[in-house]
């Protein structure tokens, strides 16, 4: 891994960049997983049980 201190203005871009990208994918991660969630849950409530 590179030293935080020596890297160049490029290699921080790319850095951020990468980063944002797992956070943007780690955010739509969650958001799916909760729309699920949801959907199972109201489709449970939806059907009477016997």
């Amino acid at each position: 891994m590179s030293d935080p201190n020596r890297e160049t203005e490029t290699e921080m871009k790319a850095r951020s960049g990468r980063n944002l990208a797992i956070a943007i994918g780690l955010f739509a991660f969650v958001v799916i997983v909760f729309v699920v969630t949801i959907i199972h849950l109201r489709s449970n409530v939806a059907v009477p049980h016997s």
